[in-house]
């Protein structure tokens, strides 16, 4: 995800609701660098929920904002969330299926 597009999401969720330009720049900031962390470490596939509730979570407990702030920031950027999540998943499953293509075309054992 581009500054630009960051910008566009803060700007968004800053206009959408009554807080402040500088609180929901930290809170999707947070959520979007942990989202992006956590899909580059992990292998693993999360529901949409189960993943909103452990960034919820995480942005709580990293900027000291309380639940409902910090779930009404991410939720209403759930767009570009959903969009940071399937990119990276994208990412990840293009290596996957190249190594998947050689190893089809590999020649029988005889």
């Amino acid at each position: 995800m581009t500054e630009q597009e960051i910008n566009r999401a803060i700007q968004y969720v800053t206009a959408a609701t009554s807080y402040g330009r500088e609180t929901v720049g930290e809170i999707l900031r947070t959520g979007l660098s942990e989202l992006a962390l956590l899909s580059s470490q992990s292998s693993c596939r999360f529901e949409r929920e189960d993943l909103m509730g452990y960034l919820c979570l995480w942005t709580m407990k990293c900027t000291g904002h309380p639940e409902p702030l910090v779930r009404e920031v991410l939720d209403g950027a759930g767009r570009w969330l959903d969009e940071v999540a399937v990119s990276l998943a994208r990412k990840e499953e293009g290596p996957m299926k190249a190594g998947d293509d050689e190893e089809s075309g590999a020649a029988p054992a005889s």
